[in-house]
Formats: structure tokens, sequence, C-alpha cells
């Protein structure tokens, strides 16, 4: 889950099972008459019985409304069969795969129930309160499984969580937006025609996301240094915490910098519509300075002047918002479904991280590489095929403010939190993950910054993306579990 980065862009973007209700007579006319069925169990915008005079008929119909615009938000709720049986899984000691497999399969429509209800309040608070509510929660189910572990003192698992869903979007998720949205939108002429996105968006997040990388390595360094010449001695894990938390109050205030600098003070700058126009005018304004040069010189055609004209005039009318879509339920049930999905990721999460010991050990594979590779799916895989459906239809803005966003979110405001929360718990989560992941973080976010520091896209670009995250992956599952530890301390040092 993400927010997203232009504020108050993509309110209607979600990936809905069945298309949103319309008022319109051309609608009207292509639905069948009298059709009952269709109103009651699949017209997300209309309900039999929700204006009716009797209460209890009243309270039912909406009840059974907001049940099923729910429902129908997402592709990806069939899977909400398996939150019951989640939960009997792990309330009766299942095997501990199967425990493991059927919550994480549960958490994955958990999530998109969780932002479309997010994005249900948020639409009722205008931009900058929407926006801020949307960064609130944008990842409130890696927050919430990662509590879960802190608290279970699964600190491994909590880090490489944290680093897998930054890797997950700024590569796997990033990548395939520019692959399919560049083949999709390559053109037809060999004119080697890319794919645009704000600039400001792509220059602020190489700055902000090379600083997060900075915040990990400093720590991975001291410690490092500390270790080879031993003069830390039984402080080292001390003196690290020390660094860690106070790295993570800078941190969080810089999240905050930036989310007044996004939503508030330099909005203008996130917003794709007014760029696209600000670029269009600039051009013409050229284009008409190019003219008047020539006809100084005599060599302008009169036909010029109108065609110039007529571009000017084009540029200069703003463009047709798109059409917003309106809420479909009250801020009420939006909460009171938020409330209710939070509690059912919480006890799913609880049973996930529970039986994550019993799969290592049974299934060989390392703690890193579940929180690296497989919790980030959990909490991002609806949000991911809708940030893919946006760069098909060339919504890069869109796309890029779920993969960009997030992962921004992640590195600046949530992982810092977690150190604060574990540091209010009285577990030594600190900024110093294990080496190997730390490396391959950094090397992720210098190529990604190469990659998309000039606003534009293409589906090579992609490519090289998806494919540094698969070799990433298969270096964490070919890795024995042992190795992936941080660098051990000398005799008498702590871990």
């Amino acid at each position: 889950m993400s927010s997203q980065t232009e504020p108050g862009a993509g309110a209607g973007e979600r990936t809905a099972l069945l298309p949103h209700g319309s008022s319109s007579a051309e609608d009207a006319s292509a639905r069948p008459q009298g059709s009952s069925a269709y109103a009651l169990f699949l017209d997300q915008r209309h309900t039999p019985g929700r204006d009716s005079q009797r209460l209890p008929v009243r309270s039912a119909a909406r009840f059974w409304h907001v049940t099923k615009v729910t429902l129908l938000s997402n592709y990806v709720n069939f899977f909400l069969v398996t939150v019951p049986v989640g939960i009997v899984a792990g309330s009766m000691s299942w095997n501990p795969v199967a425990v493991f497999t059927i919550n994480f399969l549960a958490i994955i429509p958990l999530a998109a129930v969780l932002s479309f209800a997010t994005e249900e309040i948020a639409n009722r608070l205008g931009e900058a309160m929407g926006g801020l509510l949307s960064a609130t929660f944008g990842n409130a189910v890696e927050l919430i499984v990662s509590i879960v572990a802190l608290r279970d003192g699964q600190i491994e698992v909590v880090q490489s969580s944290m680093l897998g869903s930054i890797l997950s979007n700024l590569l796997l998720v990033m990548g395939t937006c520019f692959l399919l949205g560049g083949i999709r939108n390559r053109g037809t002429s060999g004119d080697g025609s890319q794919q645009e996105f704000t600039e400001a968006v792509a220059q602020t997040t190489c700055s902000l996301m090379t600083l997060a990388s900075a915040s990990l390595v400093l720590p991975a360094a001291l410690y490092t240094v500390m270790n080879k010449t031993g003069s830390g001695g039984k402080n080292m894990q001390d003196i690290i915490l020390v660094l860690s938390h106070g790295t993570a109050v800078l941190l969080l205030l810089l999240y905050v910098a930036y989310l007044i600098f996004q939503l508030r003070t330099h909005s203008n700058l996130f917003d794709a519509e007014l760029q696209k126009l600000l670029k269009e005018e600039e051009a013409a304004a050229r284009a008409g300075q190019g003219s008047n040069s020539q006809a100084q010189n005599g060599t302008r055609e009169p036909q010029n002047s109108t065609a110039n004209n007529v571009q000017v005039q084009n540029t200069s009318t703003s463009p047709q918002p798109e059409e917003d879509v309106e809420p479909q339920m009250g801020p009420l049930a939006a909460l009171t479904v938020l409330v209710i999905t939070t509690i059912l990721v919480a006890i799913c999460a609880d049973y996930l991280v529970k039986s994550i010991d019993a799969v290592v050990e049974k299934e060989n594979i390392s703690k890193t590489f579940i929180g690296l590779i497989l919790i980030p799916i959990v909490g991002n895989a609806a949000e991911h095929v809708t940030a893919v459906v946006m760069a098909v239809r060339n919504k890069m803005n869109l796309a890029m403010g779920v993969a960009i966003g997030s992962s921004i979110q992640i590195a600046l405001g949530l992982t810092p939190f977690l150190v604060i929360v574990g540091w209010i718990m009285g577990q030594p989560m600190s900024l110093h993950f294990e080496t190997f992941a730390t490396v391959a973080f950094a090397i992720s976010v210098l190529v990604a910054t190469y990659v998309i520091q000039d606003g534009k896209s293409n589906y090579l670009e992609g490519a090289m993306l998806i494919g540094l995250y698969i070799i990433i992956a298969v270096a964490f599952y070919v890795a024995p579990g042992d190795a992936l530890h941080k660098v051990p301390p000398p005799p008498g040092g702590l871990a």
C-alpha cells in the first residue's frame, strides 16, 4: 500500500472487480430494465432499500451496500475466503507451513480492503488532509506485520521486510510498469518514443532515496570499523542503537518536511496536469520566438502565424480534469471497515509471524528471504497491479506515485518509526541491517536513481530493473541462512 506522489491523484484509480455504476442515460439504457438482481448484487452505486422509510429494511440495505462495494472493490478480494480459514488454522495449530501459507494469502485481500477504506475516507477530506491520511495508512499492513514481529523479537524479519518492500517497489513494480507500459506505448514508427512523468517527482525521489541509503550504510560501516579495531568492546550494540535512534528521529522529521513540501508548499511541482500544461506553453512560446525571428529576417510565411496562434491558444486552455469518483460509502461506514480490517490483519499477521521459525526450519529457507521477498508481496500485491495497469494506460505519474511514493514512505517514515517503536518496547531494533542486504539496497537505489532521474522511461529500463530484482532474489534464496547475519563482534562483544 502506498500514498500517491501526486496530491489527490488516483482517487478513482482503484482496480475494481466491476465497473462503477453510472447514472448516465446510455448506461441506464444498456442495463436490463427491472434488473433487480443486478442492483442487489453487482451495482456499486445503488442498493434497493437504502432509502426505505422502514428502519430495519434501511439498515439491512445499507449494511449490504457497504459489504457489496467492499467485496467488489478489487480483483484480489476473492482471496477473502482464506481469512476465516487462516484464523482457524492458526488457532487450532495446524501444520506451520499451512498456517503461514493461508494467512499469507489472507492478508493480500485485507490489504486491498484497507487501501479501499482509506481512499473512501481520504476522498472526503480534500487534497491536503486526504494526502496526509494516505501517507499515514499507506503501508498499514507492513506496519502491523512488523510490530507483531518486533513484539516477538523477530528483528531480522522486520529489517528484511522493510528493505524488501523498498526493493519490491523500486525494482519489481517500477520495472514492470516501465516494461509493460513501454511495450504498450512504444509507438509503431520506430521513433523511440518514451513515457514521461513529472521531473520534480524523479529528482526529489532520487535525493530522498540516496539519503535513505546513506542512513543504512553509515551504521553498517561504523559497526564494521569498530568490529575490526575492537574499539567498541561490549558497547558496540549500544553505540549502534544510539546512532540509530538519533538518525531515526531525523529521518522522521525529514519525512514530515517532505509531506509539507509535497502536499502544501510545493504541491504544484507534483501536479502532473499543471506541469504538462507549463511544458506545452513553454514549447509554444519557444516556437513563437522562432517565428518572430524568421519574420524579422523576412522569411516567415503568413500561414505559420495562424498555426502558432492556434497552438498558443490551445496550450493556454486548462486541460479537462478527470471526473472525480464519488465516495461509495459514508465516512462512518468506511471507518468501520478500516477498523475491522485492521483487526483482522493483526490477527492473521500474528499467526503468520509465529509460524516463521517452524517454516524456516522445515523448508530450509532463511528468515531474510521470507522478509525480503515474500512478506512485501502481502501488503502491496493489489496496488502493484494497479500501478502496472496505470502504466499500460500511459498514466505514468499515477504509477510512479504508487511505486516511488511507497518507497519513500517506508524508507523515511516506516523504518525509522519502527526503530522508535523498538526503542519503546525494549527491542534492539536498529538501522544496522545485514551487510549483504544493505549492499543490495544501496546498489538498487543507485541503479533506480540513474534510471528515473531524466523523468522518462522505456521497456529496456524496465527489463533492467526487473533483472536486478531477480538477481537479488536468487542470491538471497541460495545463500545459506547462517551466512545472512551481521558481522560477528569480537570476543566479548554483543551481536
